[in-house]
């Protein structure tokens, strides 16, 4: 944790430490950097095979660009770009199963049942 943050953070700490609401926003922004920092590494590695892999054979006085029809190249990139789109898709799209109506409803339900079984035995 920087400087900036750490000061930020335990000037605030009190504030924040009990609203809902920042928390959330919280686990948020942390999906949102785990999401960019998996796309900053599938940049980086599938750029380096591509590169490496498309300039391997030096034949003569010129590249011999054979890379472009070989499919263990791209497969790589293919199916680890699938795993980042679902990973996208679970950062930034929507909360279909346990969305924040969901999660309200379970509490109501639950704090109803609770009162339910205090009044049965009183």
């Amino acid at each position: 944790m920087g400087r900036f943050r750490r000061r930020m953070y335990e000037e605030y700490a009190n504030e924040f430490s009990t609203d809902e609401s920042y928390n959330r926003a919280y686990r948020k922004v942390k999906k949102i950097k785990g999401f960019y920092s998996h796309l900053k590494v599938y940049i980086i590695v599938n750029a380096i095979i591509i590169i490496s892999s498309l300039n391997r054979d030096f034949v003569g006085n010129h590249f011999e660009l054979r890379g472009f029809q070989n499919w263990e190249i791209y497969s790589t990139a293919f199916y680890w770009g699938i795993a980042l789109a679902i990973h996208a898709f679970t950062v930034f799209g929507p909360d279909i199963f346990f969305n924040k109506d969901w999660e309200d409803k379970k509490i109501k339900k639950y704090m109803e049942k609770e009162v339910e079984s205090k009044n049965k035995w009183e």
